[in-house]
């Protein structure tokens, strides 16, 4: 979506909504519509109205208290759809006709006015999505009319939390993993109900996996599909006799080979008869042997085989070095094989043995080097694990604990008021992590030296940026002996224009799903290793300026009632 600059008044708000509809497209989730809220988010909106405060201009920030999975960094992710719900936010006449009839004490005049809003009047400032963020720091700033926006807080946490939850799941597996291996996501049979599949596939890819088994995700979202065949397929073949047509075409397209299965066993024979193979090879499940070549001459470019229906290493790697031999001797490379039960790193080990072996003996280039897939219930412990050990898999295919999140179920996103008409709102805690750091405000990311990041800062609107080479205070928004002085060498600004509303700013881009992947793995490259390691990793600095900080402070003895002694 390129940048924009709006024009103002009532009738271009009007057509710059249509347009901005037609540019960024419905929510991806048709159940994304006005009425995803709570119940009293309609019953506060209601409340303004008949008080007349409906219209008051407030300001609200959208950020998290915690990082998840017991880290210290958090991918933002969601921000696109957000920006998708707020420009075809609009009440149908069955909406309206259903508030009604949950709503009976409220006036008629109040559903009028629901009808005749939109968020042509509210601005939306973003960290862009797939940054790396931390808590309390504002993902997202909403400015609009107090009624509309509060219609806004919890379709907003619902598309924010998740996605960025399991983003960065998915940034902590690519992490422990590593760059060079291929990170598939299989989550699809294990998510939360289609809308958290797709949501999963979406927001997995964006936080460093590869492909995704989910054929509607790789439609939606052109994410790269990867899959191999399943247990079942295995086991419903009985025997080699069940292959009718033998016939494989060499990949030149030179000549036909008119009994590929033969040729399978010719190969087998010559396998079973390798003397540093004899140990290891005996009779292999022949059943296997024929779903293999079936599979084989379906998909002879890219046969890919699932080995552990019966016997790892006694039948499903020697049938499957037979499988893959016959195709090389057609023109054809086979892609590797799919580990899904049993010791992952010592199986893999022993695979690669095997085909190594077979390189040496037959002279085939590159045998050695077969790609070895592992599954089963992998998370980022397992992978980990798998690390420590040794092991030669060269990629992951991850379901289970990557969609679901399954060490953590929420990342606890909040929405809090923190302006209104201009005035400065706090809201109070006994639990000092429970409360809001108040008014507008700026974000910046000051890097140091080396061109890691060092600290976030919080400022109010109205103080000078920071600026590179310049000495900046940066304190704790509540405890008073953590401050540091910086002079950074680069200064980003963090929050950027994505709905103007009625405001004559420009729009920022919303980049492509791959660029926005892209953006994520460079983010987590400049961090500090300490930072993003998985044991006690150290936690990032976010900070106030001074005069923010004085601020927060005078605003909090300013609201807090003052106790009495009897």
């Amino acid at each position: 979506m390129e940048a924009t600059a709006p024009t103002s008044g009532a009738g271009a708000n009007g057509s710059l909504a249509a347009a901005a509809r037609a540019q960024v497209g419905p929510p991806t989730n048709p159940m994304a519509t006005a009425l995803l809220t709570d119940q009293y988010q309609f019953s506060m909106a209601y409340a303004y109205w008949k008080a007349g405060k409906h219209a008051d201009r407030a300001v609200f920030d959208l950020y998290f208290r915690k990082n998840p999975f017991g880290g210290e960094f958090t991918v933002f992710a969601g921000l696109e759809e957000c920006v998708r719900f707020i420009a075809n936010f609009k009440f149908t006449e069955d909406e309206i006709s259903f508030l009604k009839s949950v709503m009976p004490m409220c006036e008629d005049s109040f559903f009028d006015y629901l009808r005749g809003i939109d968020c042509s009047d509210v601005e939306v400032y973003s960290i862009p999505e797939g940054s790396v963020v931390f808590p309390k720091v504002p993902l997202m700033r909403i400015e609009g009319p107090v009624a509309v926006v509060q219609l806004l807080e919890t379709p907003f946490v619902n598309l924010i939390n998740y996605a960025s939850l399991v983003t960065t799941n998915a940034a902590r597996h690519r992490h422990v993993a590593g760059k060079s291996k291929v990170l598939m996501e299989f989550g699809l049979r294990r998510a939360q109900g289609p809308d958290g599949a797709i949501s999963a596939s979406k927001y997995c890819f964006m936080g460093g996996f590869d492909a995704t088994s989910n054929v509607l995700a790789g439609h939606l979202f052109g994410i790269p599909l990867r899959g191999t065949h399943s247990h079942a397929y295995v086991s419903s073949y009985m025997s080699l006799t069940e292959i009718p047509d033998r016939t494989l075409r060499n990949k030149d397209g030179s000549k036909i080979c008119k009994d590929f299965v033969s040729l399978v066993q010719e190969w087998l024979h010559k396998v079973q008869a390798v003397d540093s193979l004899s140990s290891v090879f005996g009779d292999t499940n022949q059943s296997e042997l024929a779903a293999f070549a079936s599979y084989a001459l379906a998909f002879p470019s890219s046969f890919l085989a699932l080995v552990d229906t019966y016997d790892v290493m006694r039948s499903g790697i020697p049938n499957f070095c037979a499988v893959a031999l016959a195709l090389h001797d057609l023109g054809y490379k086979a892609s590797g094989i799919r580990l899904d039960s049993g010791d992952l790193a010592y199986l893999s080990i022993e695979a690669r043995k095997v085909f190594q072996a077979i390189e040496k003996e037959f002279n085939i280039p590159c045998f050695g080097k077969m790609i070895i897939t592992a599954s089963n219930d992998l998370n980022e412990e397992t992978i980990d694990a798998l690390n420590k050990q040794g092991h030669e898999v060269d990629a992951f295919g991850i379901g289970t604990y990557l969609v679901t999140c399954y060490s953590q179920a929420a990342l606890g996103c909040v929405f809090k008021l923190v302006e209104i008409n201009s005035r400065p709102r706090i809201k109070l805690s006994e639990d000092v992590a429970k409360v809001s750091i108040p008014c507008k405000k700026r974000c910046f990311r000051l890097y140091g030296k080396e061109g890691y990041p060092l600290v976030d800062i919080m400022i109010r609107e109205s103080e000078p940026s920071p600026k590179a080479g310049e000495r900046i205070l940066c304190r704790h928004p509540f405890l008073e002996s953590k401050r540091a002085y910086v002079v950074p060498q680069h200064v980003e600004e963090l929050l950027q224009c994505y709905w103007p509303g009625s405001s004559n700013k420009p729009r920022a881009e919303l980049p492509s799903l791959e660029k926005i992947r892209s953006r994520c793995m460079q983010q987590l490259e400049k961090l500090r290793p300490d930072h993003i390691r998985r044991l006690n990793p150290t936690p990032y600095k976010v900070s106030v300026s001074g005069k923010l900080y004085e601020f927060i402070h005078y605003l909090w003895l300013n609201e807090a009632p003052v106790g009495e002694l009897q």
